[in-house]
This record gives structure tokens, C-alpha cells and sequence, in this order.
């Protein structure tokens, strides 16, 4: 090997460790839900059961608590009018109680607010929130945001005494993208005039859809005569029809396009809305968004892997690439010994034999030169590994 080739090798090495890593594809890592019922009171038994319902769907697909804020404005498992206590269903036949033994409730009550929503949101809480009221996201993180209640045109009410806007809807999450707090969200909304809840909305990388038009009104689908109240919305419940049907687990193929489809006007009796838009890829790629990218838990994360296993690759071509070096610069100074005086029988055993070769002046840069070049690389693969290890800033916990 040439004194120039070598010469060049650290620059090489170094150029070829620090190279930017070629770009994972696009994929989130985690899923989180968000779901808020904005209404008190017992006649509004309805969209507790609508909020329940859709925890129910989001654990049963692996979401765990941990990755679900659920936000309840009243106990309605607990009200003295319920004919059965400490329950909640959603269906007249009350198969399943919503509410159970296995429910984890972060904000309830009076904590369900219009600024608190939107500091879960934007993590604008205090250094004393705990952990479990925390939306603690990055932009590798899928979010489910569900909401019912009462509202009108551009605004959702919160327990009767307060409204949050459209713009205020659309700020947040805003905001949320500005932060890196999401990868894609799927926004869905159950009320009254509900598309209009959206309709503001301009941050990428949402899929919208509501229950009803403007000047609609989203209706109840039946009543439970021992309870007294309806028990679920129509709009809520033939998602929930479609989702305990099609989407069995996390096996399942069906995407989000396929959801839509099945919303008809003779089923909710008013006109559901969709929003494909602001999607990046557009109403196509959006429709094919599985189901389970929002509603299920993830499994694997790829990108960790990834970066391990460049780390392994880029290990092993370093040691090949050291091991040449020594080989080759071993042959340059044997051949430049073979040309400075003759050997005989008994040099050559002794040469077998003797570990260690002295330095002279015709090998004194080659060795030096692989002590850099490995040196330069060993360097390089350890800010490879350093760049590669260090954590994503999160949220402060």
C-alpha cells in the first residue's frame, strides 16, 4: 500500500462514521388517547358512557393506562339516582359495565376544565403535576383525542360553565406541533355541529371527524328504561359497533378509510364529517392509516433498533478495516527486510518465533500511521455511539 493511501485512510474513516445516518422510515413509536367528556349532570348519563366506552376500546387494543388521560366531569357510577350502583353501561341489555373494577380516572370533576385540556395539551402544567395527569409525548407519538358533550357552532361546552372555541382547538394543537408533541392525531368529536369543531384546525397531520353538520344536532341511539337516560350516542356508537367488530386485534387490517365509510345518514341520523387535508400524502394516504395506528398499542419500536444495529455494522467494518491495515503494513516490512539482506533457514524460525519486532527507521512511520488510523476510527465510532444513545428530550416529567 502506498505511503498516500494510508495517509488518507483516518480521514476516511472518520468521514465514513460520522456520516449522518440514513433516515428511519417515518413511523411512530408510541400511542396515547386522550378522551374528554365535558358534561355533568345525570341526564347526560349518555356521554359518560360514550368517554367509557372508548377507554374500554383503547385498552382492550393494548393502549395501558399510562399512555391514557381520561378526563371525566362526573361520577355517574355513583349518583343516587343509578338503579345500579357503581356501574355504567352503554347498552340497554348491560352486558358490560363501563366502569368496573380496572379504571384509572385522571381528571374528574371539577379538574375537567377548559385550561386544563389545553395545558395537557401544550404541557403547560406545573413542575408539580404528577405524572399520571401528563400527555408525555414526542413526535414519534400517535394521538387519539376523543371528545363529547354539548356544543354548537364552534365551541364545545365544558360542564355548563364554560366553552371552548375552534380556534382555541386549532391554537393547541398548534402548539403541540410547534413543541414536536405528536407524530399524527386523530381528532374525533361527538356533539352537536360537531364538523365545525374542526373546521379551524391547520397543523399537519391530522385526520379529522365529527358527528354532525353545522345546524345538526347529534342524537341519542337508545335509553335504558331501569336507568331512566340514553345511554350512548349514535354517532359513538356504530364507531364503537365497527371497532368491537372489525378490529378484534391488533392483527387486523382495516384503516381508517374503511371507518369512515361505514358512517351513513340512516344510521346517525345526521351527516358525519371527515377532514383528510391537513394530512401530509393527502385524503389517500390518510384513508390508509390503519385503525390500529391510533386505537392499538405499538409493539416494536424500530428506531432504537436501528441505531444498534448501524452501530454493530459500523464496529465490525472498523475492526476489518484495522485488521487490513496491520496485515498490510506487516508485509511492507517484511518485504523491506527481505530487500535489505538475505535470510536463511535459521532466521526464518527465528522469525516465527520472536513476538516482538523492533522498530527501525523503514517501518517507524507505517506503524504510526495504523496507531492513528485506528486510533481516528475508535474516536469516530465512539461519537457515532454517543450521538446515537443520547435521549430525545421528552417532556420533564
Amino acid at each position: 500500500m502506498k505511503l498516500s493511501n494510508i495517509l488518507q485512510l483516518p480521514v476516511l474513516l472518520a468521514s465514513t462514521l460520522l456520516a449522518p445516518a440514513p433516515l428511519v422510515s417515518a413511523e411512530h413509536t408510541s400511542n396515547w388517547a386522550v378522551l374528554v367528556g365535558t358534561s355533568r349532570f345525570w341526564f347526560n348519563y349518555r356521554h359518560l358512557a360514550n368517554v367509557l366506552s372508548m377507554y374500554r376500546t383503547v385498552k382492550r387494543l393494548g393502549i395501558p393506562d399510562s399512555q391514557i388521560i381520561l378526563m371525566l366531569p362526573d361520577d355517574m357510577a355513583c349518583n343516587p339516582r343509578n338503579a345500579f350502583p357503581g356501574t355504567v353501561y352503554s347498552n340497554a341489555d348491560r352486558a358490560v359495565d363501563l366502569y368496573g373494577d380496572n379504571i384509572e380516572v385522571d381528571y374528574r370533576g371539577y379538574e375537567v376544565t377548559v385550561e386544563n385540556f389545553i395545558r395537557l395539551l401544550t404541557d403547560r402544567v406545573g413542575e408539580e403535576m404528577p405524572r399520571s395527569k401528563r400527555l408525555l409525548t414526542d413526535d414519534r407519538s400517535n394521538i387519539f383525542v376523543y371528545m363529547t358533550g354539548h356544543g354548537g357552532n364552534e365551541f364545545l361546552k365544558f360542564q355548563d360553565a364554560e366553552e371552548i372555541g375552534a380556534f382555541d382547538l386549532a391554537d393547541a394543537f398548534e402548539q403541540m406541533w410547534e413543541k414536536r408533541r405528536y407524530h399524527e392525531i386523530l381528532f374525533m368529536i361527538d356533539t352537536c355541529q360537531a364538523n365545525t369543531m374542526y373546521s379551524k384546525l391547520y397543523s399537519p397531520n391530522i385526520i379529522a371527524t365529527g358527528s354532525s353538520e353545522l345546524d345538526q344536532s347529534s342524537y341519542s341511539h337508545h335509553a335504558d328504561n331501569d336507568v331512566g337516560v340514553a345511554v350512548i350516542d349514535r354517532y359513538t356508537y356504530y364507531n364503537l359497533e365497527f371497532l368491537e367488530t372489525e378490529v378484534r386485534d391488533l392483527s387486523s387490517k382495516k384503516t381508517v378509510g374503511d371507518l369512515f365509510d361505514s358512517y351513513n345518514y340512516e344510521k346517525i341520523h345526521s351527516h358525519a364529517g371527515v377532514r383528510y387535508d391537513l394530512f401530509r400524502g393527502g385524503a389517500e394516504t390518510a384513508r390508509g392509516r390503519l385503525l390500529t395506528d391510533f386505537f392499538g398499542n405499538i409493539q416494536n419500536v424500530e428506531v432504537d433498533g436501528a441505531k444498534n444495529t448501524t452501530v454493530d455494522e459500523e464496529m465490525l467494518a472498523l475492526s476489518k478495516t484495522i485488521a487490513q491495515l496491520r496485515e498490510i503494513a506487516d508485509e511492507e516490512e517484511a518485504a523491506a527486510r527481505n530487500a535489505s539482506k538475505p535470510q536463511s533457514a535459521e532466521t526464518k524460525q527465528q522469525r516465527k518465533v520472536q513476538s516482538t519486532k523492533p522498530l527501525n527507521n523503514d517501518n517507524w512511520w507505517t506503524k504510526k500511521l495504523v496507531g492513528a488510523t485506528a486510533l481516528a476510527g475508535c474516536s469516530a465510532l465512539w461519537a457515532l455511539g454517543s450521538y446515537l444513545e443520547t435521549p430525545k428530550k421528552t417532556s420533564p416529567s
